[in-house]
């Protein structure tokens, strides 16, 4: 099935609802350009670990954002020793082209993107993305969504070690079918909010877990509720643009989870996993479990 025909528009809903001006950002120049297989050329923000590199980053904005709209969850890994390299998306309401890609004409340009950033990189990744991109980051891992004919399949890169998926779409989305989470191959972290509800009736934050409750067992999945957290923490990170106020106290622990999963499941870490797995509770403001 083309998902061409079948994606819809409330993917876009999620980052783009009553869309207002921009404040002004920091905005640092792309660090390097990549071409794509159709020819495009892909600018790519990167900002470098500070100290000893732990590992890289491919992660992947929401739909209509832009790389440095994510500004806490950068810090937060740079610091940690990550490397962060984030291509900026035709579908990027900033991106110089976004007039030219209408409606889902970006999912098969997301996946040229990410595949010549992996190119370029040519070395063991760790796949993240907020929304549309939680979805690119999953695929990346193993996850089966339907593209267009003219994408070469399967998706996973085996040079994508983990995931991290941030309030990815689930179902009811109007594209996700039973089962497309299923093939996930490699460990992921997975996080929502119980104020994380899709637009449009009967929308459930529940439906962000999907990924997780499809994967199979045994494979070191996690999955993070944050309570009182919507689609953007409030601002914090894709839309900083919205009133508020920012849910950063739940922002900086989806963050520091984040590091201590990279450190565990992409690094071997065995202090990082004692850590992480000492995180596991059904209760509380941070409920994080594991299959």
């Amino acid at each position: 099935m083309c998902l061409m025909s079948v994606l819809s528009r409330r993917l876009f809903l999620l980052s783009a609802t009553a869309l207002t001006a921009l404040p002004v950002l920091a905005v640092t120049p792309p660090a390097l350009t990549v071409k794509s297989a159709s020819g495009r050329a892909v600018a790519v923000h990167v900002w470098n670990a500070l100290g000893r590199e732990r590992g890289r980053i491919l992660f992947s904005h929401g739909a209509l954002s832009a790389p440095w709209k994510y500004q806490p969850l950068v810090d937060a890994w740079t610091k940690a020793g990550y490397s962060v390299y984030a291509p900026l998306h035709v579908d990027s309401t900033d991106h110089p082209d976004h007039a030219d890609f209408k409606g889902m004409a970006s999912w098969p340009a997301r996946i040229e993107d990410v595949r010549a950033l992996a190119d370029h990189l040519n070395s063991p990744y760790i796949a993240a993305g907020h929304s549309y991109g939680a979805l690119v980051a999953l695929c990346l891992g193993g996850a089966a969504i339907a593209v267009p004919a003219e994408v070469k399949t399967p998706l996973r890169d085996p040079r994508a070690v983990v995931a991290l998926a941030f309030s990815p779409p689930g179902a009811g989305m109007g594209f996700i079918n039973p089962g497309d989470y299923a093939p996930l191959a490699v460990p992921a972290f997975i996080q929502t909010g119980d104020k994380d509800v899709p637009p449009g009736p009967g929308g459930d934050w529940r439906s962000h877990l999907l990924p997780y409750d499809e994967a199979t067992p045994g494979g070191n999945r996690y999955a993070l509720v944050l309570e009182g957290v919507d689609h953007y923490f409030g601002g914090g990170i894709c839309r900083p643009e919205l009133p508020g106020p920012v849910q950063a106290t739940q922002l900086a622990i989806a963050a520091d989870l984040s590091v201590l999963f990279m450190r565990a499941h992409a690094g071997a870490d065995k202090a990082a996993l004692v850590s992480l797995n000492a995180r596991l509770t059904e209760t509380g403001p941070a409920r994080l479990t594991r299959k």
